[in-house]
Formats: C-alpha cells, sequence, structure tokens
C-alpha cells in the first residue's frame, strides 16, 4: 500500500454498494461532516426503493442500478420528486461512478465477486479506495495489489479486522511485515452464532439462526459466512494481500466478545491490538478521514462493561471453511477465486433453502477438489475460472 498526502478541502465520495450495511454506515458518517465530504454516486444491484430513499435524503449526483428497468423505475421517481440526479445502469455505469475524474474517494462495498470489476477501476483511476469487498481481493490478489502500485491508489481496509491490524503497524512501514519486526498476525473471530456447537448439531440449521450474529449487524450472506467461517477465511487471505504475509503468519483466534478487533505480533514480544465497540462506522471514519480521526458517531468502549477478554482456538473440524480457505491460499493462482465462487453459489442456495448448512463446505470442498488451479496473472482467466467453479457448484447442488 502507497501512502499518499491527504487531499486538501471538500472530498468527493462514490458509495459502491450503498444499500448495504457498510454502504449505510457510510452515508451516517458522511452525514456527519458536510463540511468535509460529499456525494458523487451511490450504487445498488436490486433495492430500487432503498436506492430512491438514500437518493432523496442525500441527493447524489449519480445513481446506478444493475437493472435498467430499475433505473427506469428510479428516475421517474426521483423526477417526480424533483431531484436531479442522473440515474444509470449496468455495469459499465458502475465503473465509471467508481472511476470518475470528480471523485476522490471510493468505498468499495459490493458484496462478493460482483464488486472486483468498479473496485479495480477505483484502483486503476488512482483513487482512495476503502475496500470493504475482501472478494476482491481474494480472488486475485497478486494482480490487485500490482495496479495498487503501479497507479499509486491509496488502499484503506475497512474490515474490521484488517482496518485494526493497519492500526498496529507503524504508518511509514505498511504492507512490509518482515522489515518491522512482525512476527504474526492475530485476526479475531466472534466464533459466529453456533460457535461451541457439534457437527451433528449443524444438520437442521435455518437462514434465519444463520444470519442471527451474536454482535455484528450485517448482510445476510456475509452473516452465513461469519457462521461458516468462511468470512475469516476469506479474511486470512486478504490479510496475505494486503500485508505481504504468509498464510503461517496468520492465526485466527476465537474471541466472542469482539471488541478486540485484531493485533499485531513484534519480535520484541509485544502484541499491539485495536479495541473497539463492534460497530462498523470506526473503521469507516477510520478510511475516510486518515491519517486524521473523525466523529464516527460510535460510544466510547465501557471496559468495565464488557468485563472479561476470552479466547479460544477455532474448531476447523466443525467448520472446515477455514481451513478449506488456507489450503486454497497456500495452493496460490487461481485457487482463492474458485474457493469464493463455490461458496458464493452455496450459500445461495441455503439462504433459499436448497442445500443445508453442513452442506456448504462441502460444496466448496468438491469444487476445489473438481477444478485444476491455473495462474491468476490476468484478469479474463479469472473471470473464466470464477465462471467454471460456479457452473461446476450448481452441478453439486442437483446431487
Amino acid at each position: 500500500m502507497t501512502d499518499i498526502p491527504t487531499p486538501r478541502g471538500r472530498q468527493t465520495v462514490t458509495v459502491l454498494g450503498a444499500t448495504g450495511s457498510i454502504g449505510t454506515s457510510t452515508l451516517d458518517v458522511i452525514a456527519r461532516h458536510p463540511e468535509r465530504y460529499r456525494l458523487h454516486a451511490l450504487t445498488a444491484s436490486t433495492r430500487r426503493e432503498a436506492l430512491r430513499d438514500q437518493c432523496l435524503v442525500h441527493r447524489p449526483a449519480v445513481a446506478v442500478l444493475a437493472d435498467e428497468r430499475d433505473a427506469a423505475w428510479l428516475r421517474d421517481e426521483l423526477g417526480r420528486a424533483g431531484v436531479a440526479t442522473e440515474v444509470g445502469s449496468g455495469e459499465a455505469a458502475l465503473v465509471e461512478a467508481a472511476e470518475a475524474s470528480e471523485v476522490d474517494v471510493v468505498m468499495a462495498a459490493i458484496v462478493g465477486a460482483a464488486g472486483l470489476l468498479p473496485t479495480l477501476a477505483a484502483v486503476c483511476a488512482g483513487k482512495r479506495v476503502l475496500l470493504a469487498n475482501k472478494e476482491a481481493l481474494v480472488m486475485s490478489g497478486a494482480l490487485f495489489m500490482e495496479e495498487v502500485v503501479r497507479h499509486k491508489s491509496l488502499l484503506l481496509p475497512i474490515d474490521s479486522e484488517h482496518n485494526a491490524i493497519y492500526q498496529c503497524l507503524p504508518a511509514e512501514h505498511r504492507g512490509r511485515l518482515n522489515d518491522i519486526g512482525v512476527t504474526q498476525l492475530l485476526l479475531t473471530a466472534s466464533g459466529g452464532p453456533f460457535r461451541g456447537w457439534r457437527a451433528e448439531q449443524l444438520a437442521e440449521i435455518t437462514p434465519a439462526q444463520a444470519c442471527a450474529h451474536p454482535n455484528w449487524s450485517m448482510g445476510r450472506k456475509i452473516s452465513v459466512d461469519s457462521a461458516t467461517l468462511m468470512n475469516k477465511g476469506l479474511e486470512l487471505i486478504e490479510a496475505c494481500w494486503l500485508f505481504d504475509a504468509r498464510p503461517e503468519q496468520i492465526q485466527v483466534v476465537v474471541h466472542p466478545q469482539s471488541v478486540i478487533h485484531s493485533m499485531a505480533a513484534y519480535s520484541d514480544g509485544s502484541v499491539i491490538a485495536q479495541l473497539g465497540n463492534p460497530d462498523m462506522r470506526t473503521p469507516i471514519a477510520y478510511g475516510l478521514a486518515w491519517p486524521e480521526r473523525i466523529d464516527a458517531g460510535v460510544e466510547y468502549l465501557d471496559l468495565f462493561s464488557v468485563a472479561r477478554l476470552d479466547f479460544e482456538a477455532p474448531d476447523e473440524a466443525v467448520f472446515p471453511c477455514l481451513r478449506l480457505a488456507r489450503e486454497a491460499m497456500h495452493a496460490g493462482g487461481t485457487a482463492p477465486a474458485l474457493l469464493n465462487a463455490a461458496n458464493e453459489v452455496a450459500v445461495d442456495a441455503f439462504l433459499d433453502g436448497r442445500l443445508g448448512f453442513g452442506d456448504i463446505a462441502r460444496v466448496v470442498e468438491a469444487v476445489l477438489d473438481a477444478c485444476d488451479v491455473h495462474p491468476a496473472n490476468e484478469l479474463d482467466a479469472i473471470l473464466h475460472e470464477d465462471a467454471r467453479a460456479r457452473r461446476v457448484a450448481m452441478r453439486q447442488l442437483t446431487r
């Protein structure tokens, strides 16, 4: 990651994935600082009513939806309300919103592989990119980080764990662990709603149970990933690319209270941690204002209320997705993209009631076993393997 001078004056922001939990939290932080930020574009996939409501409140210059029929509906709604927001649709409009010349900051909060192209476009346009779309790095880590360096983009991680690590490293040496005496990164995990359960108890889990995270308010897909520990596996892969770390340098630590967001261990025995209430507005505000600090609307952490901090090892026998992610990172090439694609298909099937919770990991492992790993040095090759893994995963569902 390249540190560049902080732009002066009011910053113009595009929010990719504005109607999700990260997007709405970003708008909350921005609204607290109208003197510092103004909106250029808000984008969503299909939630047109939610995007309409955001446009009525925040009045962005541009709004983008995936489908032109939804975009036409939004144009009519905003036109009747007297809102002059320009409405676009499709991938080209999404990319344009990310790379527009008037944009300084892009919040990349689209869930899943759909976020890769617009996030990469923002990087190639040299924007300050606030990365909440971990799948972009999981799918194309080496290529993505090369573009960050080539285009002098400032990449700031927004996932609470990676943002915490970023805060725990010296500013002048971020991204080069071996140069600063860091021996290990400790990624904390809440353990999800089924921490401590036995494998046989997972068979009858419903989507509603899996989405009921004990600490964080998140979207349905990431909530299921947290419950299977796949989210932590994807974060392990992301951390390897963000901080130039090897998989064996990253330890996952289950911490049920979710107030230590992650840690960095140094060769002198020091372990530096970042703590705070489980509220995504903290890392969002950090990314927006870095290297300064601004009010995020988050309460200070009350340690007396927390009272205790517990830690335990993850149970990879019951939750094998974490192991599968680590193995995919070791395999390299397109293996992480295959893992991510298979998981997206499996989680979607689970949320639709077409797959059992315990079968998510089995589908992912079957896809990894069935697909050869290829070099991941070209975007077209990565997208081709992503599509292939989805086809194989769909065939697994029919079995």
